[in-house]
């Protein structure tokens, strides 16, 4: 339902540099990037989806997560933030998990597919 709306924006110029300004001070207002997280940091880790493509992150990368996760609940337990000039940069907030995710998604949508397959005898 919302790919098509997705592709909309995606294509259409002037929605695009009205939504681009509200995105971003969207981002900033929420916070994650003064305590030091990524975007993909914040995803749910229950889902059995997240936790396979977790298990699929190279070892820097899960790292990276693990640390930043441990700083950021310091941080929100000492009520806390990071100085400014260690917040995540716009340029550092690259989507890592985001790939994998889909990846895994569409195998299990693959494997779903051929799970549910029937045999035809003729």
């Amino acid at each position: 339902m919302l790919e098509p709306i997705a592709r909309a924006v995606q294509t259409n110029g002037a929605f695009r540099a009205i939504c681009r300004p509200l995105a971003s001070t969207w981002v900033n207002l929420s916070g994650y990037r003064r305590l030091g997280l990524r975007y993909d940091d914040l995803l749910r880790e229950e889902t059995p989806i997240i936790q396979e493509a977790l298990a699929r992150l190279n070892r820097e990368e899960s790292d990276g997560r693990v640390y930043r996760h441990r700083r950021a609940f310091q941080l929100s337990l000492s009520h806390q933030e990071l100085p400014s000039s260690q917040w995540t940069q716009a340029k550092d907030d690259y989507k890592y998990l985001q790939p994998l995710v889909e990846e895994v998604r569409l195998e299990h949508e693959e494997r779903d597919a051929f799970n549910s397959m029937t045999a035809v005898r003729k």
